[in-house]
């Protein structure tokens, strides 16, 4: 969840009253969030970096609010306030406007080689807007705020906001080779290529995060004004020139990303939170934006939708029994303006631009509990009582645990995912025939696919605990993972158990004894009579040439054991002799 910091004085002389703490803890649990902490700027110094750090930093009381992840609507001040006030209802939910201009509209132009990159992009004006320290400072921390949050690192989407007085429009949005991006960037001197700007900003902390997004590419997308003046290069840093002050009053503002939807609602949130300041109180300047294939939209949508929820839904979901013009009110507390249409059971739900987190009537629904007040529902018992039971595949489990335990064998537990080379190489087996599922997006070499065999897993086990007193006897039950097109997603999981023999002779006797004592607690009698178990000799490229068996049971086969092969040994890091075991035991239950 989002942590969001106010001035404790500056948050209640925006409310309009003060509270105490004990008050304020109360009013953010009835609206759903969390005081987090009381604390403050100098606090948080000392706490970091020491008290001679802290000298000098300010004492004012911060508010550390928990904010729900999806709520970006209350990532700062002018919204949490503004939905405190309209849940007392205190005020009533404003109506955002888009509005033409006077003059010219601000257009902004895509060129089609911001298509591989960055292809999309929105733009809006604040128009006559008045800026004081503390709501500079608000503007600038909700957009470091969507930035960390819906906008994922900037990696979806990426704030720019600019002094309109100090460019020329219209801007043109366009991708260009590193080498020819030139302009002085926010808070330097002078001018540098985007090359010499990746390299400065690999040791800055706060933008060397972001570097990897673009700088692999062959073209960096930038914005111009119409005079040439670089406005921002996306999604790194915006240009000197067009820095916002205090003193600004007409801002410009462009997100650009790879998510045209996030981009919209990104933009709607910030013009929407900070129209508050402009001499027209919640409206919002329209600008074009061209696309490459030339058509024009105009931003911000600033669009309004009606859905319609039966009351008796949300009594049923939430355990209520409330009159749907009580409904109505609770749901326009949470700044969705409501009100019952029809036969007297719907009610009409007007969704703001600012809630773009409502999505489906569940969300409604949750509201409306919010607003009624979660300590406020009754505790009813349910109509039906159900026992627990375990699933009959991880009971076998439990019940085998303890049997191999009592065998003398050490369980392990070991990763799910594990290298290609695990499966494949050091088990003298092709990756293709695996059937592994792989994983799209690895961390690292040791996880780049999902398990086809327990084996890899006690082996590298043991070649962690060569020091430890010989023999080493371990075993292991779990899920092993293999594709499967018959399936909804394409895999399926097979309960597996494996059991390893390390010492200095082979011990093949002692993994044949192992298996004889597993299959007479599942009840499974030798011979291939009335549902028996058989092994059969086989060949195997992880098991030693004529001391491998494969095990039928119940007509079908259900594993192998043997001797591993001196290769596989070796490329596990180990020096002596050893025998597995390694069955499905699906088929016992």
């Amino acid at each position: 969840m989002p942590t969001v910091s106010v001035k404790r004085d500056l948050l209640f002389q925006a409310l309009g009253r003060t509270y105490t703490d004990e008050e304020f803890d109360e009013l953010c649990f009835e609206f759903g969030l969390e005081l987090d902490e009381i604390t403050s700027e100098k606090e948080i110094i000392s706490k970091e970096q020491g008290n001679v750090k802290a000298a000098g930093a300010s004492d004012v009381v911060l508010y550390k609010i928990d904010v729900p992840a999806n709520r970006y609507d209350l990532l700062c001040l002018e919204g949490l306030v503004r939905g405190l006030q309209v849940f007392k209802e205190r005020i009533k939910a404003p109506v955002y406007k888009r509005v033409m201009p006077d003059g010219k509209i601000q257009k902004l132009i895509i060129t089609e080689e911001t298509a591989k990159i960055r292809p999309f992009a929105v733009a809006a004006v604040l128009r006559n807007i008045k800026f004081t320290k503390d709501r500079y400072d608000s503007f600038i921390e909700l957009q470091e705020k969507l930035h960390q949050n819906i906008c994922r690192k900037r990696a979806l989407v990426a704030i720019g906001t600019h002094d309109l007085d100090t460019l020329s429009g219209p801007f043109t949005y366009t991708a260009k080779r590193p080498s020819d991006i030139k302009f002085k960037p926010l808070n330097k001197t002078k001018e540098y290529t985007a090359c010499e700007l990746m390299n400065i900003y690999k040791t800055d902390s706060h933008l060397k995060h972001y570097l990897h997004i673009i700088e692999n590419k062959p073209l960096y997308p930038v914005i111009y004004d119409s005079n040439g003046v670089v406005l921002s290069m996306p999604p790194i840093i915006n240009g000197d020139h067009s820095k916002i002050t205090v003193n600004t009053r007409n801002i410009f503002i462009e997100c650009t990303g790879t998510d045209f939807t996030k981009a919209k609602i990104v933009l709607d949130i910030i013009v929407t939170m900070f129209s508050e300041y402009c001499e027209n109180q919640f409206t919002v300047e329209a600008a074009e934006v061209v696309f490459p294939n030339g058509k024009s939209h105009t931003f911000p949508e600033l669009a309004y939708r009606k859905e319609m929820v039966r009351a008796d839904l949300i009594n049923k979901k939430v355990g209520i029994r409330e009159t749907p013009e009580n409904l109505a009110k609770l749901l326009t507390r949470m700044y969705l303006k409501s009100e019952v249409i029809g036969d007297g059971n719907q009610i009409e739900i007007e969704i703001p631009p600012t809630r773009a987190d409502i999505i489906h009537a569940c969300d409604i629904v949750e509201d409306a509990a919010i607003a009624y007040g979660y300590n406020n529902i009754q505790m009813t018992l349910p109509k039906t009582y159900t026992i627990a039971n375990q699933f009959p595949l991880n009971k076998l489990t439990e019940l085998l645990r303890h049997d191999m335990a009592a065998a003398g064998f050490t369980e392990a537990l070991t990763f799910a995912l594990c290298s290609q080379e695990d499966i494949a190489d050091k088990l003298g087996v092709d990756i293709s025939a695996t059937k592994a599922v792989h994983i799209s997006n690895p961390k690292t070499a040791e996880f780049q696919v999902a398990r086809t065999t327990l084996l890899p897993g006690l082996l590298k086990t043991i070649a962690a605990n060569r020091k430890m007193p010989l023999p080493l006897k371990l075993f292991e039950i779990s899920d092993i993972v293999i594709k499967d097109s018959n399936t909804d997603v394409g895999a399926k999981n097979y309960r597996h158990l494996c059991a390893v023999y390390y010492n200095k002779n082979p011990g093949f006797e002692i993994i044949h004894g192992l298996l004889d004592r597993i299959m007479q607690l599942l009840d499974v009698p030798p011979g291939e009579d009335k549902g028996g178990y058989v092994i059969k000799a086989s060949e195997g490229p992880a098991f030693f040439p004529g001391r491998c068996a494969e095990i039928f049971a119940r007509g079908q086969s259900v594993g192998k054991l043997g001797v591993l092969h001196p290769d596989v040994i070796t490329k596990f890091e180990l020096t002596m002799p050893c025998s597995s075991l390694e069955i499905n035991i699906g088929p016992f239950l």
